[in-house]
């Protein structure tokens, strides 16, 4: 199912992934270089379901204009409430996060919207080649149960990179990946197993009710 918002940045388009008897929701944004087609958000939409969560995957404004460059970070976060809105119409508990710059608006306005937690895919620790350039203060100061999940070979920070993080906090490495997840042919891991890690570790960060 698909559901236009009203944003201030304009409208957005959420997919919805229903699961059949729901125990919370997973509001996934898209990165500043592609969309809700990337191949963990649709791995997550895939899998999740089947487990109670219900994974919706928000389209941005400006995606959803056709437009090629995302907006500046202060307007990628006014548009966000909106959507977060929507998905928190379901009376349950809402996980934010997203892949890349989604994550990082994720961390950046998920404890004011009252988020359950945080999910953070491909988390873009610094520029490639420029790690002078750490946003290191987004992800420790999110103030929420929050779960990094970073490809062991990602340009953008890879696992030993990150500084020592809050007990809040849990950094899985997903060996060989690329930001985009991407593993090589050559890999011990495949990129099955590499997408059903990320499926899985997720599934298990999402308490159960009495759990």
């Amino acid at each position: 199912m698909q559901q236009t918002v009203d944003t201030p940045a304009g409208d957005a388009r959420l997919h919805w992934f229903r699961a059949a008897e729901p125990r919370a929701v997973l509001l996934l944004g898209h990165g500043a270089g592609g969309g809700v087609e990337a191949r963990d958000l649709r791995a997550l939409a895939a899998a999740l379901p089947a487990g109670g969560v219900t994974v919706v995957l928000a389209e941005q404004p400006w995606r959803v204009a056709g437009r090629r460059l995302a907006p500046a970070p202060a307007a990628l976060d006014a548009s966000w409430p909106a959507q977060f809105a929507a998905a928190a119409e379901e009376g349950l508990p809402v996980y934010a996060g997203g892949r890349s710059a989604g994550a990082r608006v994720a961390c950046r306005t998920s404890a004011a919207l009252g988020a359950a937690g945080v999910l953070a895919l491909a988390f873009p620790l610094h520029p490639p080649g420029k790690p002078e350039r750490a946003r290191t203060g987004e992800l420790l100061e999110t103030g929420l149960p929050t779960l990094v999940l970073q490809g062991g070979a990602d340009t953008f920070g890879t696992p030993p990179e990150f500084p020592a993080l809050p007990a809040t906090h849990r950094l899985v490495e997903v060996p060989h990946a690329s930001h985009g997840f991407a593993v090589p042919k050559r890999a011990p891991l495949t990129q099955e197993a590499a997408l059903d890690l990320i499926a899985g570790t997720v599934a298990d960060w999402i308490p159960r009710p009495g759990g």
